[in-house]
């Protein structure tokens, strides 16, 4: 019999619906039910392309027994953390605190105040390698519960009262200088690996935020190394298996320090910062690999992360069918030598075994090989290479595949739509820059209210109960600006001054400069969640720094320019001393320090030909944050258009900064100068 779950709208709370354990959706009836039995609640949290989130699920949460005991002493909680960001962060900042780590799927016991007593992430069904299993943590917690309830209460209260107490540390509201951001390239330095590229051990991230900040820091200073760091990462990563050398599009992140063996599951979000880092790459060297991963993971993204109503699906999964009933990790991606021989015959598979990195012995699992790119592409023949490519692609595609995630979340399609204009404007693809404006739509049609209050989440048409937190409405923004940019419709730039008016009325410490992770009407948790620093994607206070400055660039508002600056000083705090967590932080503040530049292009329309290569120029311009206006001088839509004529009848461009402007241009050549120097 299905459980509570069955309705829900998300894939990954319906993959529990039919448990024998009774779960119940995060909500004040199941925290009421708890206090009315007098037992403790267990909170589940992950999502539907973690891969232990399935282990467990099917080890603990479907064996008949484990349920029955849950059922009998606990109130179970099921919380997707891609729908309830906020619900995930709270508890996750104790899970850390009190155990020196993190994950999912986290696992949590609560008092019926949701006050957190006991904590850990996966536990197996047996005892492990010094991990309890599952049963004997029950049985403990259930033991304590009974047995020394005031010991239970003394923990849960001093837990809570640690949670509400912790401050960040703002640094002002100061934004960072040259010293700041210079301290970051030093500490980022000493990070890096400098034989694979990326920072730090295994697993290894891709560092998408830290890359734009090293790109914005060389256009702005001209640092040599600033510059290699971002191009030697880049290019290891996409010679890596964490590449999808077939299909495009990259994985969640690599379990070894080479980029070589990914974690498989697919994140909406990775792909478009990915896909806008590999554009800016392009864009500020004309490095031929760059333009294609960032086409090739666009595609990826258009092809099969879009859904029908024209948003883009949140994940694909690590695990699929191998073939034989297993679902297994990795199993829709892997090759053996004998799967090339069988789709390539003989001679063509050895050429791909060596292309690709395909062993006898293999790189994965059971003598399976993630395919790479280790060798220089030159030393092969092109054409070759792609006839390969396309055979192996289409055999791929009838395997059993992933299984994807098709629920919309407001913040990673607003990422995806900046990714998408950009990269069909830089590389003349309009069918990109439909597919970023179809997604456009959608949010503005599906997750707004009528007081521009956004949905974090929808499925097939329908608007999730789940309000917006601040990542929403600033990557929300974020797009809307690209788009406003790009097309030259000003309606985008209007939707997205709704959206970071709410940012300042409702998410915003006007004294401080502090920025919160919910509204300050929202659902009111143990503790509010606050946290600058990114983790997979920019977080949403840096996030709304870097809209309410470009924002402020466009349209000269006052308070938005202030409220990002104010939001900057935690940068200025944090950015020396942990630049690889806030990434887009020290990105922004590249575009604070350099202006942000302003460039206002007008013509006698969109459609002349000389307007439209000025707009395409100010586009590729490398400097920070550089915001861009296109219409006619009678256009009403964008400030920075206002007072801006054609030069002796011809299209003209206007490089400003606080909307003070240098002598126009009508030479594309002069206007490429102006915003690389």
């Amino acid at each position: 019999m299905a459980n509570r779950l069955a309705q829900s709208q998300s894939p990954y709370l319906r993959q529990h619906a039919d448990n024998p354990v009774d779960w119940w959706p995060w909500s004040p009836e199941a925290f009421e039910e708890a206090r009315r039995r007098d037992v403790p609640v267990l909170l589940s949290v992950g999502y539907s392309a973690c891969h232990w989130c399935h282990v467990m699920a099917h080890e603990s949460f479907e064996d008949q027994e484990t349920a029955d005991y849950l059922n009998a002493h606990y109130i179970s909680v099921k919380v997707d953390r891609e729908e309830r960001p906020d619900v995930d962060a709270v508890y996750m900042e104790a899970v850390q605190a009190a155990t020196g780590q993190g994950g999912w799927p986290m696992t949590v016991f609560l008092t019926p105040d949701a006050e957190p007593f006991y904590f850990g992430t996966y536990f197996p069904p047996a005892p492990r390698q010094g991990m309890p299993s599952f049963r004997q943590v029950l049985e403990g917690v259930r033991s304590a519960w009974v047995d020394r309830r005031d010991e239970v209460a003394d923990v849960a209260g001093k837990i809570t009262r640690d949670l509400a107490e912790r401050e960040i540390s703002y640094g002002g509201t100061e934004a960072p200088g040259e010293e700041e951001l210079a301290q970051a390239l030093l500490g980022l330095t000493r990070e890096y690996d400098p034989q694979r590229g990326g920072f730090g051990g295994a697993p290894k991230f891709p560092p998408s935020m830290v890359i734009e900040f090293l790109l914005r820091h060389h256009a702005r200073t001209g640092a040599e190394g600033a510059l290699q760091m971002a191009q030697d990462t880049c290019e290891r990563m996409a010679r890596g298996g964490i590449y999808d050398q077939l299909g495009g599009g990259f994985a969640r992140y690599s379990v070894d320090r080479d980029w070589i063996v990914p974690h498989f599951e697919k994140m909406l979000y990775d792909n478009a910062l990915l896909c806008r880092v590999y554009a800016h790459l392009w864009r500020a060297t004309g490095s031929e690999l760059a333009r294609r991963v960032a086409l090739e993971t666009a595609d990826f993204m258009v092809r099969e992360l879009r859904t029908d109503e024209g948003g883009f699906a949140s994940a694909l999964d690590a695990d699929s069918d191998d073939g034989t009933g297993r679902h297994v990790e990795g199993a829709y991606y892997v090759w053996t030598p004998e799967q090339l021989r069988e789709v390539l015959g003989e001679e063509d598979a050895e050429l791909a075994a060596r292309y690709f990195g395909v062993t006898e012995e293999g790189t994965f699992e059971e003598g399976a090989s993630v395919l790479q790119l280790p060798q220089q592409d030159g030393l092969f023949d092109a054409e070759k290479v792609a006839s390969i490519r396309e055979r192996l692609l289409r055999q791929r595609g009838t395997r059993p595949a992933p299984g994807r995630d098709d629920k919309i979340v407001a913040a990673w399609n607003g990422l995806a739509v900046a990714a998408l204009a950009e990269t069909g404007a830089y590389f003349d693809r309009p069918d990109l820059v439909e597919a970023a404006l179809g997604a456009g739509d959608l949010l503005v049609r599906l997750h707004l209210d009528d007081h521009v209050r956004l949905a974090r989440t929808s499925k097939d048409g329908r608007a999730g109960a789940n309000a917006g937190v601040l990542e929403d409405y600033a990557d929300v923004a974020e797009g809307f600006l690209a788009l406003a940019s790009v097309t030259g419709e000003g309606v985008w730039l209007e939707f997205a001054g709704f959206l970071l008016d709410h940012v300042l009325a409702r998410f915003a410490d006007a004294e401080s400069g502090a920025l919160y992770d919910t509204a300050a009407d929202a659902e009111q948790l143990i503790r509010r969640p606050q946290d600058p620093t990114d983790n997979a994607a920019p977080s949403g206070w840096s996030a709304a720094a870097g809209a309410l400055l470009s924002y402020a660039a466009q349209t000269g508002a006052e308070p938005h320019r202030a409220a990002a600056e104010k939001a900057l000083g935690v940068v200025k705090a944090l950015g020396p001393r942990v630049p690889r967590f806030i990434g887009w932080g020290l990105a922004v503040a590249e575009a604070n320090l350099d202006g942000p530049r302003e460039v206002a292009v007008v013509g006698p329309s969109l459609t002349d030909e000389g307007t439209r290569t000025l707009h395409r120029t100010a586009l590729l311009g490398t400097a920070p944050g550089a915001v861009v206006a296109v219409g006619t001088p009678e256009s009403d839509e964008f400030p920075l258009l206002a007072d801006r004529p054609l030069q002796q009848g011809q299209p003209a461009a206007y490089v400003c900064r606080n909307f003070t402007c240098d002598a126009p241009t009508t030479d594309p050549d002069r206007l490429r100068t102006a915003l690389s120097s």
